[in-house]
């Protein structure tokens, strides 16, 4: 099969955009480094999973039509992103490279990563109307290639979420001398996951 240009630009810039993966990522590249970083993007991108399966075998359409099944998916979402609030703006305290401080385990931060896309119902419906647009109506197996077109969109998810921790961890080492500085940015960090809940929260299943 032939993958378009047209569908790698606008892969592109749908993934570049700033949304819950990319906050979460860089904030993770941050406060955690650039290891961190990597779990991140990776749980990031494997949440996109079930959203990518349920919109080629149709299940997409129970959310799109179902008031009370999106519902339900969208507030399990929304609560989850005040609680990823919550527990930021409790923790914002100076960082430190203190060996003494006990490590966060890395599979929680990617089953954090994984659990902002699981629990966004949007992002189903997003696959459900994106990847047909580029599938050819003559094409002998449109799963399949909605299923190639999925992998392509993860993998550009995966590089581009690397990019964006690896730039936040290289700063790391000047922010974490500002105790300022670093308790300001988690606030700002806590305050952005709040404010997506609330985006989450008011949004229709019809986009």
């Amino acid at each position: 099969m032939m993958v378009s240009f047209e569908f790698l630009m606008t892969s592109l810039v749908v993934v570049l955009i700033p949304g819950t993966g990319v906050l979460y990522t860089v904030s993770t590249g941050l406060f955690l480094g650039s290891r961190a970083t990597i779990w991140a993007s990776l749980g990031c991108t494997v949440g996109i999973v079930p959203s990518m399966l349920a919109s080629i075998t149709g299940l997409a359409i129970i959310l799109h039509t179902s008031a009370l099944a999106f519902q339900v998916v969208k507030y399990v979402g929304v609560a989850y992103l005040l609680y990823l609030a919550w527990t930021m703006w409790r923790s914002s305290t100076a960082l430190s490279l203190s060996e003494e401080k006990e490590p966060m385990s890395m599979t929680g931060v990617a089953v954090k990563g994984c659990l902002m896309n699981v629990l966004n119902p949007k992002l189903t419906i997003f696959f459900m109307a994106f990847l047909p647009q580029f599938v050819p109506a003559q094409v002998a197996s449109p799963t399949t290639n909605m299923l190639v077109l999925g992998s392509i969109f993860m993998a550009m998810t995966f590089v581009v979420f690397l990019v964006y921790g690896a730039l936040a961890a290289s700063v790391r080492d000047y922010i974490i001398n500002s105790e300022r500085l670093t308790v300001a940015l988690q606030r700002v960090f806590a305050g952005s996951f709040a404010a997506l809940g609330l985006k989450l929260a008011f949004s229709e299943r019809t986009n």
